[in-house]
């Protein structure tokens, strides 16, 4: 075995779980943006400080393209494509930094899908390379 090869050990199974977290998270992604995309085009809350309007079209091609980014991200672990553990890092911090934004109005949510996304993140730069070396 040369310096470049990795061995699968016990650990692949972190990868697995980081592979199969991205698929279920893009699955629900995607549902969540065709069905802002196929209901209405505005939706509309009432907080504290007065009335607010979003335009959930917007909101749902967000969705459904992280969501299909997400999925394509998983198989591509699974496969272990090196560069899907990059792609899903940068997609799963920009959740996690959503999911700060969102801490006021879905604590309990935000903090569950917080916690998830920071072992989905330590088990692809902790042991994402073990991936590959499964699939080799």
């Amino acid at each position: 075995m040369s310096n470049n090869d990795t061995a699968v050990t016990g650990w692949v199974g972190w990868g697995v779980f980081a592979a199969t977290i991205l698929l279920i998270a893009g699955f629900l992604d995607a549902l969540h943006g065709l069905q802002a995309l196929i209901g209405p085009d505005t939706a509309y809350f009432l907080a504290d400080s007065g009335l607010f309007a979003i335009d959930v079209q917007g909101w749902g091609w967000w969705h459904l393209i992280s969501g299909l980014l997400l999925i394509l991200a998983g198989f591509a672990l699974l496969a272990g494509a090196t560069w899907a553990r990059v792609v899903a890092i940068i997609l799963v911090s920009l959740n996690a930094i959503g999911q700060l934004t969102l801490m006021a109005a879905q604590p309990w949510l935000s903090i569950t899908v917080l916690i998830l996304d920071v072992f989905v993140i330590y088990a692809l730069t902790v042991h994402g390379r073990e991936l590959r070396a499964r699939t080799t």
